[in-house]
């Protein structure tokens, strides 16, 4: 395994981070268990989490990934091996089931509590905004359209001030954003700059793998100016970018097969990407998840990638790719493909 540091800090994690999104859905507690062993044995010392997980959001299964991993704590003692992130869920209508009142103090003391008891643990390493309470363009949206109804008003200073309460008490070591723009980044990086007693966001958590760079557009200088990592996630496209959706495939028990509105990756574009993607795999004799998540790997503004997989043999695959390097020829064959079809999923 390889190691990096989170921004500003001293919390050394692996360059994979073991995500955990469809354990208490699409994998049993048992499952989970059985992957965070694996991926510890590996080293893999950073796993991340939300208390909106598992996905799809269903109120009947709330924050029921949490519970797995607090249970998984509890039965090995292994809380001081892995640096944990977690998110608070945003304003939404599939998580109004949650909560309504968004950022504002109330809420965030709730969610943290909420976390902190299910984890079964005194803390957060690593605590995060899942997505921006305002109106902007994420989850699948590229352009931004402003809506002038949208009502939030600017906040960032308080959410920063709970956040710093909750970091001097000990609940939550650092903090980061996810699903985030340009301009959100840079908004709460500079109340922080401004306010020194604030804490500052040393992490971002944006979708980014070879079908969506559009973290390199804006995000990408601001990740390496300002010392704020990526957390990648979806870096495999909902598992697309393991080939096995190509020709028209539904595998059984896959995820788009589930859940066929999770279609992100899954445009007429994206296949046509993906299917060259994979031919360049399969040129250089490799696999097309393992060239896929090894792209990411060493991007210079990735601090670590999640992976998530729903079988062990799919976990061991995307473990492995932290030793694969990639030639320059192979490097060479992904930017000519993304310069013909850049950006094929939003």
């Amino acid at each position: 395994m390889k190691y990096t540091k989170l921004p500003h800090t001293d919390l050394e994690v692996s360059k994979i981070c073991l995500g955990t999104m469809t354990w208490g859905r699409q994998n049993t507690e048992e499952e989970g268990h059985q992957q965070m062993n694996y991926a510890l044995d590996q080293g893999v010392n950073f796993f991340d989490t939300a208390e909106l997980y598992p996905v799809p959001a269903k109120k009947e299964l709330y924050a029921a990934t949490e519970e797995i991993i607090g249970n998984w704590f509890k039965k090995t003692g292994n809380r001081d091996k892995v640096i944990l992130a977690s998110k608070i869920a945003g304003k939404g209508d599939y998580t109004k089931f949650i909560r309504t009142t968004g950022f504002s103090r109330d809420s965030i003391i709730e969610a943290v509590e909420g976390s902190l008891t299910r984890l079964q643990t005194d803390y957060i390493d690593l605590y995060q905004l899942h997505w921006p309470e305002r109106a902007t363009n994420f989850f699948g949206q590229r352009g931004y359209t402003h809506q002038v109804t949208d009502y939030w008003k600017d906040n960032i200073h308080q959410v920063l001030e709970t956040l710093r309460d909750l970091v001097q008490e000990g609940k939550i070591r650092h903090v980061g954003l996810s699903n985030e723009t340009p301009w959100g980044t840079m908004r709460f990086l500079e109340e922080s700059k401004v306010h020194d007693s604030l804490p500052r966001m040393i992490t971002i958590q944006n979708p980014y793998s070879l079908l969506n760079r559009t973290f390199e557009v804006g995000l990408a200088e601001i990740a390496i100016r300002e010392n704020i990592g990526l957390i990648p996630y979806s870096p495999m496209g909902f598992g697309v970018l393991s080939g096995k959706y190509l020709g028209g495939k539904m595998p059984e028990n896959a995820r788009i097969t589930i859940f066929p509105n999770y279609s992100r990756y899954s445009g007429e574009t994206a296949v046509a990407a993906t299917q060259r993607y994979y031919d360049l795999a399969q040129e250089h004799q490799m696999s097309l998840a393992q060239m896929a998540l090894a792209f990411v790997n060493t991007r210079p503004f990735v601090t670590s990638t999640i992976i998530g997989a729903t079988s062990m043999e799919q976990l061991k695959e995307n473990i492995a790719s932290i030793e694969l390097d990639l030639s320059e020829e192979v490097l060479k064959g992904i930017e000519e493909i993304h310069g013909a079809i850049p950006n094929p999923a939003p």
